[in-house]
């Protein structure tokens, strides 16, 4: 990671966000995440209230299933990043 963690909270603000709501996270959304990332490198998932709960056993799966990195986490909004390959 070449990007310095400021750098990348730069790029965030204004990066493609992905709510996650209630359905959770199924093969769909783990699918657009990972082309989401793969054009922008970088991008936000905003978590509805009613899961915000369980966000870090889904961030955690949504990080290992996209080969990503988490950037930051704020309230319900986390930020993860890919390089491009």
């Amino acid at each position: 990671m070449n990007q310095s963690k400021k750098e990348m909270m730069n790029r965030a603000l204004s990066a493609m966000t992905i709510n996650i709501g209630k359905a959770t996270i199924n093969d769909n959304v783990i699918d657009e995440i990972k082309r989401q990332l793969k054009a922008n490198e970088i991008i936000k998932l905003k978590f509805a209230k009613n899961i915000a709960s369980d966000k870090e056993t889904y961030i955690n799966s949504i990080v290992e299933k996209t080969r990503s990195q988490l950037i930051d986490l704020r309230g319900n909004v986390a930020v993860i990043y890919k390089k491009k390959s």
